[in-house]
């Protein structure tokens, strides 16, 4: 009778909530059916079976905080059912080990609803009050990204588990306390007064709060980890008048197959086949050493409502124009749905951000750790140009390449942009 596990769904994941079950016991699986949803720090992902069978027991609840390895349910024959379901665990040690046994009920999975500032808070015990802090990851990663104890908070989950709504709601309680604190008329200070600490920003009483989603929380945490990077920046004028020309004529020829590539798309390849070429810049920074990595997979940004998503088009070098541009649509749908899969958005080894189509001149983009470079590409831009002694425009773009010091020095990667920039301009080397 093969258990279903908690997987690892990312590299730093320890644990994850499984917040809502989508199949019941007594119900007939299939390899690759979704049997619950598991939420971590970073997303929300499913849980799919690897093997055939009837959902025989489901050994946790919804809500429940279960490590990796960890069964969470059986699949069998359908001559074990044990219909009562899952019964509460014993709460969990910190950092259990993956082949710990389930861990405690959580709160049952609800929408992410940010509740009315005058919501009444439950008499719950408190953390402080009884020395225990059960909580999600997803709600200990809320409540330090704004500045809430959580030993503070009153959990209304099972067994008092702090939920994310409840973290929600002391947000809400914090920023409503300050913005009702008046504000004193402000002393001279004394002329050898000491320095003290920046005051937060004021709250005044037209500031409107906005709840920070889970891929804004996950960008912003990323993007201050970029920061640390020693980087440079490079910066290209590409003419794009053949580009655009061969990109007419790939899509007169594929409108048949209903197949359309962007200039985006033409660009993803070019760099693909430049990164094949330079080895080097396909590379990352791991634990004191460089890292080159023998697939090509190349991340292109997505701006969503919810935050900026890089989906990554796996060996790139390797694929079409025409399957790039299929699956770039692909991917970029799925990601403003908000259904990327976390396989879809791993394994990157460069990144591409694009906003031309805003009409962008040129930027430059914040690194994607851990990949060495990233490409910023601007609009097309006519610019005037003397051709065979007359005055033309030519249209241009400008590309703009972040590096990591620690991975590339300038020559390498100026060596990198310039054949990047060749293979734009001569457009045929980009398929052969």
């Amino acid at each position: 009778m093969p258990d279903v596990i908690m997987p690892r769904l990312s590299d730093t994941m320890e644990e994850g909530e499984l917040s809502r079950w989508m199949k019941q016991v007594g119900d007939e699986i299939h390899k690759g059916d979704v049997l619950a949803e598991i939420e971590t720090d970073k997303a929300t992902m499913d849980l799919e079976a690897f093997d055939n069978g009837i959902l025989e027991q489901l050994l946790v609840v919804a809500g429940a905080l279960v490590p990796i390895g960890a069964p969470v349910a059986r699949i069998g024959d359908g001559s074990n059912i044990v219909a009562e379901g899952a019964a509460p665990a014993a709460p969990a040690a910190p950092a259990a080990p993956a082949a710990a046994a389930p861990v405690a009920v959580a709160a049952a999975a609800t929408p992410t609803v940010i509740p009315p500032a005058d919501t009444p808070t439950p008499a719950t015990p408190t953390a402080a009050q009884t020395g225990e802090l059960r909580t999600s990851p997803l709600a200990r990663k809320i409540g330090r990204e704004h500045g809430i104890d959580l030993h503070t908070v009153a959990g209304t989950g099972p067994q008092g588990r702090i939920t994310r709504t409840d973290v929600d709601r002391a947000i809400l309680a914090q920023e409503a306390a300050a913005s009702a604190v008046p504000t004193a008329p402000r002393a001279a200070a004394p002329a050898a007064a000491a320095p003290v600490a920046a005051a937060p920003a004021a709250v005044s009483a037209d500031s409107v709060s906005v709840p920070v989603s889970r891929i804004r929380a996950v960008t912003a945490r990323r993007l201050t980890e970029s920061q640390a990077v020693p980087h440079f920046f490079l910066t290209n004028v590409v003419n794009v008048e053949r580009l655009v020309a061969f990109r007419a004529d790939v899509n007169e020829s594929l409108a048949a197959l209903g197949t359309k590539i962007s200039l985006n798309d033409l660009f993803v390849r070019a760099s693909a086949v430049a990164l094949r070429a330079h080895p080097e810049v396909n590379a990352s920074w791991g634990d004191g050493v460089i890292l080159r990595h023998d697939h090509v997979n190349v991340g292109v940004a997505v701006a969503t409502d919810d935050g900026l998503l890089v989906p990554v088009v796996t060996d790139a070098d390797q694929k079409s124009l025409g399957a790039i541009a299929t699956e770039t649509r692909a991917l970029a749908g799925l990601a403003r749905t908000g259904s990327l899969s976390l396989a879809q958005m791993s394994g990157g080894t460069f990144t591409i951000s694009n906003l031309g189509m805003f009409g962008i001149d040129s930027f430059t983009a914040v690194l994607n750790p851990p990949e060495a470079g990233i490409l910023a590409i601007g609009a097309a831009t006519d610019v005037p140009a003397v051709r065979d002694g007359v005055l033309v425009t030519i249209p241009t773009v400008k590309i703009t390449l972040t590096v990591d010091h620690r991975v590339l020095d300038g020559a390498v990667a100026a060596a990198f942009l310039r054949d990047l920039t060749i293979l734009l301009e001569e457009p045929l080397r980009i398929v052969l």
